[in-house]
């Protein structure tokens, strides 16, 4: 099933600490920090434990099939100061981790790399999702 998610949406939790990010004076620092607040201001916000487990949060791992050669790659969504791309730790902030947050089981991301191309994949699955695990701090 391929869909083409319009609503985003996000936890209670990771809408605060993304504000705060956000927030704090670094879109000078951090690019596409300016992205996150118009995907903050049109995501649907929900508490932490009514959040669905098939949706795509923070510290969430999940499995990515990329769209031109079919590849999959085990990518997990974090805040800017853990990413390690090489290693699946991908930025929230990064073109890659914008299009995944929020984003349910099923959805066509798109984004564009960093040398300019544009891509696209499709989320296969979360494979690891903090709240359906029942933490509802990370």
């Amino acid at each position: 099933m391929n869909v083409l998610a319009r609503e985003r949406v996000l936890t209670e939790l990771d809408h605060v600490r993304l504000a705060m990010l956000s927030n704090r004076g670094l879109r000078a620092r951090l690019p596409n920090s300016l992205g996150i607040d118009a995907l903050l201001d049109d995501a649907r916000v929900v508490p932490s434990r009514r959040v669905a487990s098939d949706i795509v949060t923070m510290y969430s791992q999940v499995l990515l099939r990329f769209a031109d050669d079919g590849s999959k790659r085990k990518l997990t969504l974090c805040y800017p100061q853990d990413a390690e791309p090489r290693f699946g730790f991908v930025s929230v902030l990064s073109p890659i981790g914008m299009s995944l947050l929020g984003q349910p089981v099923g959805a066509m991301v798109c984004w564009r790399s960093p040398d300019g191309s544009e891509r696209a994949g499709h989320v296969d699955a979360v494979l690891y999702q903090p709240e359906a695990s029942g933490d509802y701090t990370t």
